[in-house]
């Protein structure tokens, strides 16, 4: 629930997607070496998309924004004090290789493949990684295995008549079909949403014009 609310706080602030997937990576980070009372898990969210926007944008929200965002649920002072608290629990290690970031470059490869660039097969393949943040299951792999898993599902739904992966992609994504099955037929349940997962805002997000379906 909390990631799905962060999905919208993202799009309200205009946030770039490096932002999104850097604050789920730090509250995962975060809950992994640390306990925290369930009322004080969205100020541990907006803490997050704080400091992950601060590492990210040109321009980042201010903290009196966070604090409105969660209708003043939170004062600046109790936001500035879980964002010492988060950076120092993380020895200020920030950077950190999201599916985002290999998401960006695989897509480029995929799209070598085709005479003109399709964004058809850019909007399928983010839409399709960003559902994977609200999914505890996929912190079992590799940011990079999900993205090759995205590219790949993304092709596959988009065009049925060619095979989904080539050398070109083997050899940028160091991966072969075989290593991808597991993830890839994870990404299709998420896709296909056979566990009735209410959350939508990944969805309803993707429904928006400036995105072809």
């Amino acid at each position: 629930i909390l990631i799905d609310w962060l999905v919208e706080v993202s799009e309200e602030y205009r946030l770039v997607p490096d932002t999104l997937y850097l604050t789920v990576n730090l509250i995962d980070r975060f809950l992994s070496e640390n306990y925290i009372e369930k009322q004080k898990l969205q100020l541990l969210g907006v803490t997050c998309m704080l400091i992950a926007s601060k590492f990210e944008e040109i321009c980042a929200p201010r903290v009196e924004e966070f604090c409105f965002i969660t209708d003043n649920t939170y004062s600046k002072e109790e936001v500035v004090k879980m964002e010492s608290r988060v950076l120092n629990l993380l020895s200020f290690q920030l950077a950190s290789p999201t599916t985002k970031k290999f998401l960006r470059r695989f897509i480029q490869a995929a799209q070598a493949s085709y005479k003109v660039p399709t964004v058809e097969l850019e909007f399928m393949a983010n839409y399709l990684a960003e559902l994977t943040l609200v999914d505890y299951g996929f912190l079992e792999f590799l940011p990079s295995l999900t993205a090759a898993s995205a590219v790949f599902l993304a092709r596959w739904t988009l065009d049925q008549s060619d095979h989904p992966w080539n050398p070109t992609l083997e050899h940028y994504t160091r991966y072969k079909v075989s290593e991808l099955r597991t993830t890839v037929f994870a990404l299709q349940e998420l896709q296909m949403n056979t566990s009735g997962c209410t959350l939508n805002a990944i969805r309803g997000k993707y429904r928006q014009p400036k995105f072809k379906s």
